[in-house]
């Protein structure tokens, strides 16, 4: 009796995972996903300070983000690959077009108005530009030659140097993430990779001419905040003291003095993990990084597995761009980075960055879900 019920729970949980990947869900990354923006919810419920409708509108972003997500995973790999060279030309059509005809919100000309929708066409190329040269390197066998290369970079400096131009520099900072680390990935030579950045160093100047004054001010100010304490080095200071007041164990949930009496600035966005730091303190902060190293350490481990060149390729710079995100906001907040506007993955309060991150796992769902069939 006891070993026809041990048959019968083994055959339940064997048609369980295989409707799981019949649906294209991988649990792991699935469980890891929710465990993350659960624990992100609970800090965003203090960080917005029980403003009753912005954590209602965040809770059916992520609801919206999860569905699509699953949505998503349902494309079949060989469509996303026929899909990625047009996604790419679209996106830089509507980065151009957002130079003449976009609308301007805080001095900056980022969005694209079609009446029915307003959104920001810099966040499909967070996704257009890993899949269109993920598809030009599969079109040959790796290491990719010179020519190859050069084309790749050129491509990818296109979207980049209109997006800096709106101007954007934390999204043009995840969008050369995202080329740089399939190039990388491709197989690139170290030579190369020590040519690249000395002519990425001797180009340094010419970058720091063409920043806005606000992009060098913030450059400055992170070499040395207590220049402007007031102005340009606020955020900064003033995230660091949250953190460091927490502690090891934190003050307490709902309990920030920084954030819930208006020290701190956009602490329901960017400035989210100093309220993290705040109030959860160092235990608080390592949970989360766990979770972060979770979801991670499983998008390479997709990465891996893949069966194809285009996959592994397209999977990796995913799950690259994802840590790029957390490294150049936790960097931000502690003041080891300059301030640039990049939300914490899947914490920050918004919604435009949610759908295109949970995207982006829905094609790492999908490669995972059609290796194992």
């Amino acid at each position: 009796m006891a070993s026809k019920k041990t048959y019968n729970d083994t055959l339940g949980e064997s048609k369980a995972a295989g409707l799981l990947v019949r649906l294209h869900i991988d649990l792991p990354l699935l469980l890891a996903l929710l465990a993350l923006c659960s624990f992100g919810y609970i800090v965003l419920l203090s960080a917005a300070d029980s403003q009753v409708g912005q954590v209602e509108r965040q809770f059916l972003r992520l609801v919206l983000a999860f569905v699509v997500m699953i949505a998503v995973a349902q494309i079949p790999l060989e469509q996303v690959r026929r899909w990625s060279l047009p996604l790419f030309i679209a996106g830089v059509v509507m980065l151009v077009l957002v130079l003449f005809f976009g609308e301007i919100s805080k001095g900056a000309r980022r969005w694209l108005d079609l009446g029915v929708v307003r959104f920001q066409p810099s966040e499909v190329l967070k996704l257009a530009v890993p899949m269109a040269l993920a598809w030009l390197f599969s079109r040959a066998p790796l290491p990719p030659g010179l020519l190859r290369i050069l084309l790749a970079v050129s491509l990818a400096a296109i979207p980049i140097v209109l997006i800096a131009r709106q101007p954007d520099l934390g999204t043009a900072i995840l969008v050369a993430s995202a080329a740089g680390a399939l190039i990388f990935l491709a197989g690139l030579s170290w030579r190369l990779i020590l040519v690249l950045l000395g002519a990425a160093g001797a180009a340094a100047p010419v970058l720091w001419m063409a920043m806005h004054d606000y992009q060098r001010r913030r450059v400055l100010t992170f070499l040395d905040p207590q220049s402007d304490p007031l102005g340009a080095g606020y955020h900064i200071i003033q995230s660091q003291i949250a953190i460091g007041s927490g502690g090891i164990y934190g003050k307490g949930w709902f309990n920030g003095t920084q954030s819930h009496l208006e020290f701190l600035p956009e602490r329901s966005t960017d400035f989210i993990f100093a309220v993290l730091g705040e109030e959860f303190g160092l235990v608080g902060i390592l949970i989360l990084l766990s979770l972060y190293l979770l979801v991670i350490m499983r998008g390479l481990y997709i990465a891996l597995r893949a069966q194809d060149t285009y996959s592994r390729l397209l999977s990796g710079s995913l799950i690259m761009v994802f840590f790029v995100y957390l490294f150049v906001n936790t960097g931000m907040v502690v003041g080891l980075l300059p301030v640039v506007g990049v939300p914490l993955p899947l914490v920050s309060y918004g919604g435009t960055s949610l759908l295109t991150i949970m995207v982006g796992f829905g094609l790492l769902m999908r490669i995972a879900t059609t290796t194992r069939l």
